[in-house]
């Protein structure tokens, strides 16, 4: 009988004191379905011994079942990446809200530039508005086409502009009595226009202005997808097997022992993150010279290489072309004939008439801005808040354990083992190099897929800082080079692109040709000539080009070259 009782007695206490260490498994259960970490229904009434258990094992009896850790390591990995999500939705929102409005801006600019074109025609060369109104479609829709990122040639289209510009202008400007030619008759002289060169240098001119402002905000819109690519990678990063068993010991193992409101300790919580997202903070260095570069290019789109300036003043230089075809009308009309032949001409036509509408026209002013928000101030508040965000990746960890994950300073907090008052372990720092004494995540190398994309920061920086220099108008196809996107000159001025003489006492930003261009479309160095009037003329061999700049046409001296010609 005293056997019996005293072998009642130690059971009891046994039984006492295991349930008394043992977890909750009422709490357990609650909180389980309360996160709606799966189905409740096989989890265990009582504690159990957990010799099943893998990552989440215990000497002392377990509410934690096999399904249950493993249910509880993907919560864990949900967990981290939607703490990852939410840290960058604001930096994801902010670059893809500016590309939505920097895309809206492009389009609206490159319909008021089509606008004012057409206005151009309406007003100065009006028999040859209706025809020329396709042509000039095209134009703009080119030029909008490879701002968004088509594979299209910025000479190929320039040139196919005026290739198509020069029938209309030779039919209704230079001999307007040649109506109803035939079709053959006005191929003909579309393809002349390259050898006979009736616009002068302004086409090579037009190139070398569209390719230099629109290049930049071309590269300035693909860097912005990237980042957005950059984003989307890292917010769904696929992680190791080491990274998902130290997450689930980190967060959840406790849980299995009742202790579903404690939470890691500073230093071990950073341990594991660090060792997880250690990938991650190898694009540190590449993003924070991503967002200068992104912000270099920002503050040099300006002048020659705004794209506002240059497509709202890209009328103008089609009136130089115009203009300078009416001056030479006579020797073209030569070379047309020599090259294509006379056609049939309709009486009761001279060319006086449009030369005196045209006169009359010549006071045509520019434009005004029809908004006051410009791209560059757009692109100014943007980088303004995108500077907050430069060192994004190197305190992404450190960010999560101390807002979202870790326990606070002096609060007990759990070591991955048991619940203590401090982690005692060494803490390493962040990156690739620092995990090799990493006491809680065994980390083996960069991940492939932040390898892949590190290459792509690496090659757009390259893009906005000039290094890789797109050639034909295509970002793809790439020239390794020391020269700069936004070429600041190297002390040579070309008068087409607007400088003064040296006498003139005006000094101006020199502008040149971008180097992406080819060699084959930089303009020749030209001997210049005074006139009788005073005016200065470019010649190269037996053209005579008129002097233009973009911002400022010289309506008047074009005037004073026509009157002298009348």
């Amino acid at each position: 009988m005293d056997s019996v009782w005293l072998l009642s007695v130690v059971f009891a206490v046994v039984i006492g004191f295991s349930l008394e260490t043992a977890p909750n498994c009422d709490e357990v259960r609650k909180v389980f379905q309360l996160r709606q970490i799966g189905p409740v229904k096989s989890l265990p009434e009582i504690p159990r011994a957990g010799s099943d258990l893998q990552v989440c094992s215990s000497k002392s009896l377990t509410c934690c079942t096999k399904k249950m850790e493993e249910r509880y390591q993907v919560a864990a990995r949900n967990d981290i990446q939607h703490l990852l999500q939410t840290s960058s939705s604001s930096l994801q929102f902010l670059i893809s809200r500016n590309v939505a409005a920097f895309q809206e801006t492009f389009e609206t600019l490159i319909r008021q530039a089509e606008n004012y074109t057409n206005t151009l025609f309406h007003t100065t060369y009006r028999n040859m508005a209706a025809d020329v109104a396709a042509s000039v479609r095209e134009l703009f829709t080119d030029i909008g086409l490879f701002v968004l990122g088509s594979e299209v040639s910025i000479e190929e289209f320039i040139n196919r502009f005026f290739d198509s510009l020069f029938p209309l202008v030779y039919n209704h400007l230079i001999n307007p009595g040649l109506t109803d030619i035939a079709l053959d008759y006005a191929e003909c002289t579309r393809m002349a226009r390259r050898d006979l060169n009736p616009f002068g240098n302004i086409p090579k001119l037009a190139v070398g202005q569209i390719g230099r402002s629109l290049l930049p905000s071309r590269v300035f819109l693909q860097a912005l997808n990237l980042g957005i690519e950059v984003i989307n990678t890292t917010d769904h990063l696929q992680y190791t097997k080491e990274c998902n068993r130290a997450l689930l010991k980190m967060q959840y193992c406790p849980h299995c022992q009742g202790l579903t409101q404690s939470k890691p300790c500073m230093g071990y919580c950073l341990n594991v993150v660090r060792g997880c997202l250690a990938s991650m903070a190898e694009i540190d260095t590449h993003w924070r010279e991503y967002i200068k570069s992104l912000e270099e290019l920002s503050n040099g789109m300006l002048g020659t290489h705004d794209i506002e300036q240059v497509l709202l003043n890209l009328h103008s230089l089609v009136n130089d072309a115009v203009m300078y075809a009416q001056i030479n009308g006579p020797k073209l009309s030569v070379q047309v004939n020599k090259a294509c032949g006379h056609p049939s001409r309709k009486p009761g036509h001279s060319s006086g008439g449009q030369l005196e509408d045209n006169k009359r026209d010549l006071t045509l002013k520019a434009p005004q801005r029809e908004s006051e928000e410009t791209l560059a101030s757009r692109r100014k508040e943007f980088i303004s808040s995108l500077r907050l965000y430069r060192t994004f990746y190197g305190g992404l960890a450190d960010q999560l354990c101390v807002s979202e994950l870790a326990a606070a300073d002096g609060l007990s907090c759990w070591n991955g083992a048991d619940v203590v008052k401090s982690y005692t372990l060494r803490v390493v720092g962040n990156g690739i190099q620092a995990q090799s004494g990493n006491p809680e995540v065994k980390v083996k190398g960069t991940d492939p897929m932040i390898n892949q994309i590190i290459d792509k920061l690496k090659h757009v920086n390259q893009l906005l800082q000039g290094k890789s220099i797109p050639k034909y108008g295509s970002l793809d196809m790439i020239e390794t080079g020391s020269g700069d996107l936004l070429d600041q000159g190297s002390g040579d001025c070309d008068d087409e692109d607007g400088c003064a003489g040296s006498g003139s006492g005006e000094v101006k930003k020199e502008t040149k040709i971008s180097k992406w261009i080819p060699d084959k479309m930089n303009v020749d160095v030209k001997r210049t000539q005074q006139t009788e009037d005073g005016k200065t003329l470019e010649t190269s061999g037996s053209e005579i080009t008129v002097k233009t700049n973009l911002v400022t046409f010289h309506l008047i001296n074009v005037a004073t070259l026509l009157l002298s010609v009348w």
